[in-house]
């Protein structure tokens, strides 16, 4: 359960607004800043092995979840804009037999947890998201 109700439901009108914008700008391979800052970093601390099972937080168009995929890994990947899993879904639909897209709140700990189904999480990744989730009301962990 979410602590500001209100701003949550502001930022989540505000992905789904801006998901065909978003979607756009990031194209099939994400923008450069993602390609070349982000992506290699991240990519390096995941240190992906194939038949990983990876939880792809705040996944956006699904490029990184594409990444993941790639590199062998069986991607669980969600966003809590619908319009964004929609954009998802069209721009990474070669790859669906390898990444599984959601609709979610982050900050719902029953929906996050139902995600995994009954296979605990290898790896978990969240790119430039945290700071556009509103409050949790309690831990995750």
């Amino acid at each position: 359960m979410i602590e500001n109700s209100e701003s949550h439901h502001e930022s989540l009108h505000a992905w789904d607004a801006n998901a065909d914008f978003w979607d756009a700008k990031m194209g099939d391979e994400s923008n450069v800043f993602h390609r070349e800052i982000v992506r290699p970093h991240t990519e390096s601390l995941l240190d992906v092995q194939p038949n990983d099972f990876i939880l792809d937080i705040a996944c956006g168009n699904g490029n990184f979840s594409k990444r993941l995929a790639e590199q062998g890994a069986q991607v669980v990947a969600f966003d809590y804009s619908d319009k964004m899993i929609e954009n998802a879904k069209k721009r990474q639909s070669k790859y669906l037999d390898k990444i599984s897209f959601h609709t979610c709140d982050a900050t719902d700990f029953e929906q996050m947890i139902s995600l995994r189904g009954d296979k605990p999480f290898d790896k978990a990744v969240a790119n430039m998201a945290i700071m556009d989730i509103t409050s949790f009301s309690q831990p995750l962990i």
